[in-house]
């Protein structure tokens, strides 16, 4: 059995995981090999990364990548592992909220029962992200259209019946574009239209993350990493859900590039230390599921 054509029951038992004080708690992964592995490992659900999705295809995260590549690599994934998928859809793959409600029906066919859907505005030339978007309109899409986005998104999922969990992405902090009452503001006019949860990566303060908890009328999940409080810290403080975001794809990357530095320049092979067993792995993935 997989994930391919998701059932109603598993988009529900999706939703049933965001437990303020019980998080859940995702390795986001990145391709087949990092899904089986983030299910091994005893996840109740695997999400993807949209950055590590398009390094792994070959192209930089922030928009640039298209919808038919993108849900390809999301339906591979589903098909790979038995617990329910969460997609990272960016801004959803699409110029306006019709576009955003193809891709909701494209995202229920590729099998995964969630998505993040953010508000970052990318499109400037060398925007990585990290910037301030396309100038002219600030870092941010206006609360309004981002809401339409989502209400586009919740309209294509409720019409197909499936109970899709939306996770609205605000990127106030990460983009040093607003503090907590800024975000509550998107927030609850995204929840309004349509959303299930609050993302706010880049909010790991213990006081702010306690603010939003407060203000935040559903589940908030935070993205978690190296100096960020441990996920007992972040259950204490009522979090629904953990992610990790790009940060192992960064962390399998770099093991690559400095093993292949230290063969290619002292000839030794320290790097590879650590490795899985061959046998585990291929055993691992070549596994009928």
């Amino acid at each position: 059995m997989t994930n391919q054509n998701p059932t109603h029951e598993t988009a529900l038992a999706f939703r049933a995981l965001h437990i303020p004080g019980r998080p859940l708690v995702l390795p986001n992964a990145w391709d087949t090999a990092s899904a089986r592995l983030v299910e091994e490992a005893g996840a109740a659900a695997v999400a993807t990364t949209s950055a590590g999705l398009a390094w792994d295809l070959g192209t930089a995260d922030g928009d640039r990548l298209d919808r038919d590549r993108a849900l390809g690599a999301v339906a591979r994934v589903a098909a790979a592992v038995l617990v329910p998928v969460s997609a990272d859809i960016e801004s959803g793959y699409a110029k306006d909220a019709a576009g955003v409600g193809d891709t909701i029906r494209a995202v229920l066919a590729a099998g995964a029962v969630g998505v993040n859907i953010e508000d970052a505005l990318y499109g400037r030339e060398g925007d990585d992200g990290e910037g301030a978007g396309d100038g002219g309109r600030g870092p941010l899409r206006p609360v309004d259209e981002q809401a339409e986005r989502i209400a586009a998104a919740r309209a294509a999922a409720d019409a197909a019946g499936a109970p899709l969990f939306i996770n609205a992405r605000i990127d106030t902090v990460l983009r040093g574009a607003g503090g907590v009452e800024e975000t509550l503001e998107r927030a609850a006019a995204f929840l309004a239209a349509g959303a299930d949860g609050i993302f706010v990566p880049g909010a790991v303060d213990p006081g702010t993350v306690k603010s939003l908890v407060a203000g935040v009328e559903g589940p908030l999940n935070v993205l978690a990493g190296p100096g960020a409080p441990s996920v007992a810290e972040l259950a204490a403080l009522g979090v629904a859900r953990i992610s990790t975001g790009s940060s192992i794809a960064q962390a399998a990357h770099a093991v690559v590039r400095r093993a292949a530095r230290e063969l290619l320049s002292a000839g030794t092979y320290d790097s590879l230390t650590g490795g899985l067993d061959y046998a585990e792995l291929n055993t691992l993935l070549g596994g009928a599921r």
